[in-house]
C-alpha cells in the first residue's frame, strides 16, 4: 500500500485542517503528523480507498477515511491519543 498522492489527500483536506488543530501535532509533510517527536500519523492508498494509519502506544492501527463518518472516528481517536 502507497503512501497517499497529493490529490489523494486533497480529498481528505477537511479532515487535513481539523487534524491540524490538535493541539501537540505537527505536519512535518503533507499529511505526515507527528506528536511528540514520534511518527503519529500519516496515510496511504489503494483500490480499496484511503486509509489512516494512527500510532496508539507503541502500535499501529489503520482506519478507513473514504467517507465523513470514517474521517470522524479517525479524528476522534487522534485527538483522544496521548503522547
Amino acid at each position: 500500500m502507497k503512501h497517499a498522492s497529493a490529490a489523494s489527500l486533497d480529498r481528505l483536506e477537511d479532515l487535513l485542517c481539523c487534524l491540524r488543530g490538535i493541539s501537540g501535532l505537527s505536519e512535518k509533510r503533507p499529511g505526515i503528523f507527528y506528536k511528540g517527536g514520534r511518527a503519529f500519523l500519516h496515510f496511504h492508498e489503494d483500490p480499496a480507498g484511503l486509509f489512516a494509519d494512527l500510532r496508539i502506544a507503541d502500535d499501529w492501527a489503520r482506519f478507513p477515511v473514504n467517507n465523513i463518518e470514517e474521517q470522524r472516528l479517525l479524528f476522534e481517536k487522534a485527538g483522544a491519543v496521548r503522547a
